[in-house]
């Protein structure tokens, strides 16, 4: 009997999924120009003599803050990026990154600590043996540190 080889793979869960444009609602999730981002604004033009109603949308990039828009027929399907968001027990800051406690209890680095003024204050905590809470925001493979709490 001649030897097998077994691959394995990552869970299938798709980093995004498709909607029809004209049931996208303000405040979800959408992929523009190939970017995960909230919608802030949404106009919808009427159908005209030669075709179908036009949605315009604007949304910021959940990790950049960028703005994107576009327009699109609104029977078109769109992207949407499965989006979540998780709290790490974290024990302190190494290299820029942090180090935490994964859903086995073991220790793991990363994500990358933040710019700017929340950045700072993960920092600052991390210099202290005391444990705290962040909150990451995960989707289409990107990751960003949001929110920082103390355990209580």
């Amino acid at each position: 009997m001649a030897d097998k080889e077994f691959q394995f793979g990552d869970s299938g869960a798709s980093t995004s999924y498709p909607v029809q444009c004209s049931s996208l609602e303000m405040d979800g999730y959408v992929m523009i120009k190939d970017r995960p981002c909230k919608i802030v604004e949404m106009n919808t033009s009427e159908s005209g003599k030669h075709g179908h109603a036009k949605i315009h949308l604007v949304g910021l990039d959940i990790f950049t803050g960028e703005t994107h828009e576009d327009i699109f027929p609104s029977t078109h399907n769109l992207d949407v990026p499965s989006v979540s968001m998780k709290d790490l027990m974290v024990f302190g800051v190494k290299d820029g990154y942090l180090t935490f406690l994964d859903d086995n209890f073991d220790t793991r680095e990363g994500p990358k600590v933040p710019e700017g003024e929340l950045g700072e204050k993960i920092t600052e905590r991390g210099k202290f043996e005391t444990p705290f809470v962040v909150t990451v925001l995960e989707a289409m493979g990107e990751k960003k540190v949001i929110h920082l709490r103390n355990i209580n």
